[in-house]
């Protein structure tokens, strides 16, 4: 089971990263839970959802603490690096983070997904390129299944480009411990 915390800042896509997340783990069989929370700006607000994955029956969607903290901004890691369990994973775009000590109770795993994303073509694609990170980091799920899910939920969408995989197969590829 995993208690995971998604956020950044509206426009990010981090409710978007949540909702592929909940597809992706529901069609591998896992039971999942996604609730958002967000400022009434469209964008530049705090966005943030909580996803829970798991084999079992899922007891409550909200957590009082977290397995996995997926940080688009040093501001949403701020806000709940604190929430963290012992042993958890954060997974940081170190493109938005200045640099900065982290707890010793966390393993922490950055990539420049920002920077990902503008070399790939894709400037909305930060937040797969730190999925990417985050299934690298954690181990959840496999790598190559995530990525044919991931094709097909844009496809589903009508939105299906080679730039949104790129984006995923380039932060899992770039992705390291820090």
């Amino acid at each position: 089971m995993a208690d995971i915390i998604m956020a950044g800042t509206g426009g990010q896509g981090v409710l978007t990263a949540g909702k592929i997340l909940i597809d992706i783990a529901a069609a591998d069989d896992k039971n999942v839970s996604w609730t958002s929370f967000y400022s009434a700006e469209m964008r530049g607000g705090t966005a943030a959802c909580c996803v829970v994955v798991s084999e079992d029956e899922i007891g409550t969607p909200y957590p009082d603490k977290f397995d996995i903290l997926f940080a688009m901004t040093e501001d949403a890691y701020n806000k709940y690096i604190g929430d963290m369990r012992d042993g958890g994973k954060v997974i940081v775009n170190q493109s938005l983070f200045s640099t900065c000590e982290f707890p010793k109770n966390v393993e922490v795993y950055g990539v420049e997904a920002s920077g990902i994303a503008n070399e790939m073509g894709n400037s909305r694609g930060a937040n797969l390129a730190l999925l990417g990170a985050m299934i690298k980091g954690t181990g959840m799920m496999d790598k190559k299944k995530f990525g044919e899910t991931l094709d097909r939920y844009f496809s589903k969408k009508g939105k299906a480009s080679a730039k949104n995989l790129d984006c995923y197969n380039k932060g899992y590829e770039q992705a390291l411990k820090i």
